[in-house]
């Protein structure tokens, strides 16, 4: 029989606020254990949580970019369970009554677009963290991060494929860097996935019996999950076996998944209202301003970057793939109009030497005004394409300005007629058997010489005057 795979996931995405969901402690980074912390956030006796504003406005921000309804009026709920990590006893949540819900994400893959639901979209405070010590017996907890804001965005069982699962991963994460409100960092848990994993007969509409996958800390690590518990339950189901819901573990060291617990189900969790929060209330004026301060998003300015600057689709979804990416090429493009150009120099040399360093597009050492420089100085005919990459080297390492370097290394371009005319000649003069082998109809030995002469003046001759030069003194090859 022919199974078809069921993905759905759930992304944590925490919010970029200052401050805690419901207290005043910092949500930075990297601090020692348990010192962004008081008495809310610890869960101690008598206190009260007071809702922040901005968490729930930035929650909106994602709700309307992705097609989603607000709710005049949601609710927090109590999700009880007992975990060290959980001071409170109960993370606090939203339930029945969720901030938003019904909409999508489209995502491109393989030449063709698909529409991916989302169920819903709701507020939560997220849990500290355990730290297991290797050598002995017990852990550490550290609830620096109990309380910080967390927007839960729970997928329709639309997804089929691993690839799908990555591409609907990394349109959510641009969506949530392009609005500014979370930095998707993967690494230090700010943007987080569990997936629900199933299968079912090829052109079923039943549900088969999921499990719920953990650990998945890379978009890499969510592809290789997802195929090896498809393959998993596909195997089981043919030997005759039963998928069981539970929860299960990615290993990425084995590249396995095991089981963790049994899955549980909403009434485990015992939701009941919050008393010590209010409804949650948006009116429509509030929707309405919130929807007028959105930027352009991904699709959209991928959708622009063809059609305003007749960029191929591959070049518009590379550069429009992070906010940061897509502004400087723009900052570049307002200096230096060529927009082919410009994105193959971003795409390729810029890009190829941060990622050799492991630096972002914020950390280029290059600005995208001395970018644009360089490529005016190659479009000017001042250096050519060869000296252009030397230049950007020393550019990157320097920090100076393109015309500064070319100034001082003496790197202009030769264009001075009489000057390559004597660099062909002499080249000729020095390659007898390959002149008689290009007249004799080699016409691939034109580069050859090209590069003889560009050897010979330390890549400073003109390209195009060398090309003409050299056709005019060898003539047509094999006439």
């Amino acid at each position: 029989m022919e199974f078809e795979a069921v993905i759905g996931l759930e992304v944590h995405a925490q919010l970029k606020t200052r401050t805690k969901i419901f207290c005043g402690c910092s949500t930075a980074f990297g601090a020692p254990p348990n010192t962004h912390t008081c008495p809310v956030c610890l869960g101690m006796p008598g206190v009260l949580p007071v809702l922040n504003k901005k968490v729930v406005a930035y929650a909106m921000r994602m709700a309307l970019a992705t097609g989603c309804t607000i709710a005049p009026e949601s609710r927090f709920a109590r999700k009880n369970y007992f975990y060290p990590d959980l001071p409170k006893g109960y993370q606090i949540s939203q339930y029945e009554l969720p901030l938003a819900a019904g909409g999508h994400v489209d995502i491109a893959l393989d030449g063709r677009t698909r529409r991916i639901g989302i169920t819903r979209i709701h507020l939560e405070e997220d849990a500290g963290k355990l730290t297991h010590d290797p050598d002995r017996p017990f852990s550490r907890v550290d609830l620096n991060r109990a309380g910080v804001p967390l927007i839960e965005i729970v997928s329709e069982p639309d997804l089929r494929t691993p690839a799908e699962a990555g591409a609907y991963l990394r349109q959510l994460r641009a969506i949530l860097r392009y609005l500014d409100i979370c930095d998707g960092n993967m690494e230090e848990g700010s943007f987080r996935c569990d997936a629900n994993v199933s299968i079912r007969p090829a052109g079923a509409a039943a549900l088969g019996t999921r499990t719920e996958l953990k650990n998945l800390n890379s978009f890499k690590h969510v592809e290789k999950a997802i195929a090896y518990e498809i393959a998993r339950q596909k195997e089981h189901v043919a030997e005759g076996g039963l998928v069981v819901q539970e929860t299960r573990l990615w290993d990425p060291d084995k590249n396995l998944t095991t089981a963790m617990r049994g899955k549980e189900e909403a009434h485990d969790y015992r939701y009941f209202p919050d008393p010590d929060l209010l409804p949650l209330t948006i009116d429509a004026g509030w929707i309405a301003e919130v929807r007028a301060s959105l930027p352009e998003l991904p699709a959209a300015r991928k959708a622009r970057f063809e059609a305003q600057f007749g960029l191929p689709a591959y070049d518009a979804d590379l550069l429009t793939a992070a906010r940061e990416l897509a502004d400087y090429f723009e900052a570049c493009l307002a200096v230096f109009p060529q927009p082919k150009p410009v994105s193959n120099w971003v795409m390729g040399t810029l890009l190829g030497r941060l990622n050799a360093e492991g630096k972002s597009i914020a950390d280029s050492p290059v600005s995208p005004a001395h970018l644009a420089e360089l490529l005016r100085l190659v479009d000017d005919g001042v250096i050519s394409g060869k000296i252009a990459k030397s230049v950007f080297d020393q550019m990157a390492e320097t920090g100076r300005g393109p015309a500064a370097i070319v100034e001082e290394k003496g790197l202009t371009q030769v264009s001075d007629a009489g000057a390559l005319e004597a660099a062909v000649a002499a080249v000729l003069a020095g390659n007898p058997a390959e002149v008689a082998a290009y007249r004799g109809g080699k016409a691939q030995l034109l580069g050859f010489f090209v590069g003889q002469v560009m050897k010979a003046t330390r890549g400073k001759a003109h390209p195009g005057m060398v090309n003409d030069l050299l056709r005019q003194k060898l003539g047509q090859p094999g006439a």
